[in-house]
């Protein structure tokens, strides 16, 4: 039989199974590969929240199936976070529900906001499942920038008035992924006037809330006065506290939302493993020595990453929040584009890296470095990237005049 399904045909070709595929046959081949391209933290949960876990487990009660929309003193515990962060109040049995990491929770969500033919604002580039999570439900999705400057608007407007039929939901998060970009609360207000004014609503992304390298800390939609009208926010744990594989997230805000999310959810599954939920209310309420700690990290990770790689030939934009950063290929190697630059990374430089070009069309000409090997691993990856970028013929800070020409 033709593998002809109607949601599979919707999708494209996975964009980083090619590059994927090469980094694990170079493994194979006893390749030391330097992977910074995919988002996966390094780190481990604070010993509490292990304890806890073990705890728990150790219960004989406690393997049975946990409620859908996550245990009550998990809810609490989040909306103690949002009081305690953003001086925002949750109703932890109307207005949070608990996800299998933020991704379960924006996929299940559009399966119950989304008629097909609905018209989705989405970013591009953006991470992938903002806008395939409304692509599998079958709604059709509509660019605009991934940047919160003013063009965002702009296209915003244009795409309201001149899209058939009127666009249903608007898709943003900051810190974003890819890009790193980050918005103010400015821009959240104007998003929340735009979303009342057109009848939108808004789905925010939320997940990297507490990897920022400035003085001020990100912001959430829900502090605009009225956004809970028309917003539901995504935050997760798995960077804030290091615990990605454990698939802890959450959903917050307008309870019409909340609500389609919490009863598509009650039919497709019974929440994660009640120990994990335990865990992650003692992650919430506990010591947060780890959220500093993880923020540091990714700091000095991204200090070294700019530093090593710009000393190396290839200069790195700071990223201002987020554990990525997004690098504009070389000039010299623009013309390879972020697929066949990706590759060569890979083969003459032995870093992985995720080509641009995956998280949207509009992401060409630039590649994702994930901020997740420790220093020296950076700069290991920032030697071999000298030594691949001479090998093109490039002038890299302190090398002699290139023997050839690049390309």
């Amino acid at each position: 039989m033709s593998e002809d399904f109607y949601r599979i045909r919707r999708l494209p070709p996975y964009v980083f199974a090619e590059v994927n595929a090469m980094k694990a046959a170079a493994r194979a081949a006893g390749e030391d590969i330097i992977d910074l391209g995919m988002g996966n933290p390094d780190g481990a949960p604070a010993p509490h929240v292990i304890e806890k876990l073990a705890e728990v487990a150790r219960d004989p009660a406690a393997h049975g199936y946990s409620a859908s929309k996550g245990i009550k003193g998990l809810r609490k515990a989040q909306a103690g976070y949002y009081q305690r962060r953003f001086g925002v109040d949750l109703d932890p049995e109307n207005e949070v529900v608990v996800t299998l990491g933020s991704k379960e929770g924006l996929a299940n969500l559009a399966q119950a906001i989304t008629a097909p033919g609905d018209v989705v604002l989405a970013p591009n580039p953006s991470y992938p499942i903002h806008t395939f999570g409304f692509i599998i439900a079958g709604a059709a999705i509509r660019s605009i920038p991934a940047a919160p400057g003013p063009d965002f608007f702009r296209r915003l407007e244009h795409a309201v008035a001149y899209t058939v039929p009127k666009p249903k939901v608007l898709v943003i998060g900051y810190p974003s992924n890819p890009t790193a970009y980050v918005a103010d609360l400015e821009f959240y207000t104007k998003v929340v006037e735009f979303a009342k004014e057109h009848g939108l609503w808004v789905l925010s992304d939320l997940a990297y809330a507490e990897i920022y390298f400035g003085d001020t800390p990100t912001p959430s939609i829900l502090q605009v006065p009225g956004a809970k009208d028309v917003a539901i926010e995504f935050t997760s744990m798995s960077k804030t506290y290091s615990m990605a594989g454990w698939r802890i997230g959450f959903a917050v805000g307008n309870r019409q939302l909340i609500g389609a999310l919490t009863r598509v959810k009650s039919y497709l599954d019974y929440g994660a493993f009640t120990p994990i939920q335990a865990a992650a209310v003692a992650a919430l309420n506990g010591p947060q020595d780890i959220v500093e700690q993880n923020r540091q990290l990714y700091k000095r990770r991204r200090d070294v990453l700019v530093e090593s790689f710009g000393r190396a030939g290839w200069e790195i934009p700071p990223p201002e929040a987020s554990m990525f950063a997004w690098a504009p290929i070389p000039p010299a190697l623009q013309h390879l584009g972020a697929m066949e630059f990706s590759k060569q990374l890979l083969t003459h430089a032995q870093v992985a890296v995720a080509p641009g070009v995956g998280f949207g069309e509009e992401g060409e000409g630039f590649v994702r470095i994930a901020l997740v090997e420790n220093e020296h691993r950076i700069r290991q990856a920032a030697r071999n990237i000298k030594r691949y970028l001479q090998s093109m013929g490039i002038n890299t800070p302190g090398s002699s005049e290139p023997t050839r020409k690049a390309g």
